[in-house]
């Protein structure tokens, strides 16, 4: 039976260049692989040694990219190894099969969100509302599924981001801050339940994870084993579950050591 490995990406396994956090000396920094390009510009990266690694671990499981991007977003990365089979986007709103959103998983995610939830069109109204445009850059709306601010963070007042987040709680929706991007995002939109359906199709009886944000916790606690990065919502609230670990490094040396730890697993498993 194959194991099955579901990760993210952006801050998990590929890199922004303001992300990569290369602390040692120049000339110790790892070679770097540029595998997104956005506008004719170089975007996301990692080390030349992860992508071998995940060319390996292509070849030895089933490797699902799972992110909160959406599906356009996530077809400009060009990763290194075999073409996924499946990817998972939007957060778990598409399941891709070699590049196509399955009709019949969205259509099943778009009734229970119009089932368990307050509509996006809620939401949107609530964020272009209460958001301050002395730090708000962009509003956008992700794959009609959930919403999002880009923001100058340096300008942005967290406790905003608490009160948001107790205001969309009550209407069934979860609050994320990454980066510069704040998300709003409907509780029943989980990236763990396209994974189960993943591993239901695929017959997988090991399933691995990783991720770094609260996005991503429901997705390590519905693994068998998972890991998360030193950086990061999970690690700045220093969160952890008993199959979770929690590993030190940061910025691109953590994607690495992630997929050392994938390809332990799996191979230990076989």
């Amino acid at each position: 039976m194959p194991a099955l490995v579901a990760s993210d990406l952006d801050r998990t396994l590929i890199y922004s260049a303001a992300a990569l956090a290369l602390t040692m000396p120049d000339a110790r920094a790892p070679r770097l692989l540029c595998v997104e390009v956005h506008e004719s510009k170089p975007l996301s990266y990692m080390t030349e040694t992860a992508a071998q690694l995940l060319t390996d671990l292509g070849d030895a499981a089933v490797f699902v990219p799972t992110t909160t991007r959406t599906r356009k977003q996530y077809l400009r990365i060009n990763l290194p190894g075999p073409a996924p089979t499946y990817a998972i986007c939007a957060n778990g709103g598409h399941i891709l099969v070699d590049g196509v959103s399955d009709p019949d998983w969205h259509a099943q995610v778009t009734a229970r969100l119009a089932d368990q939830c307050a509509p996006l069109a809620e939401v949107q109204e609530h964020l272009l509302r209460a958001a301050d445009p002395v730090w708000v850059r962009k509003h956008r709306v992700a794959d009609d599924l959930f919403a999002y601010l880009v923001v100058e963070r340096e300008l942005l007042n967290e406790d905003w981001v608490k009160e948001l987040a107790v205001w969309a709680e009550n209407r069934g929706w979860t609050v994320s801050l990454q980066g510069r991007k704040i998300y709003a995002v409907p509780k029943p939109l989980t990236k763990s339940a396209a994974m189960r359906e993943v591993a239901r199709r695929t017959g997988a009886d090991l399933t691995l994870a990783a991720g770094d944000s609260l996005l991503d916790a429901d997705l390590l606690l519905a693994a068998d084993q998972g890991w998360r990065p030193g950086h990061g919502e999970l690690a700045d609230t220093d969160w952890t579950a008993p199959a979770i670990r929690a590993l030190p490094e940061r910025g691109v040396l953590a994607g690495e050591r992630i997929l050392r730890e994938f390809l332990r697993t799996v191979r230990g498993a076989a």
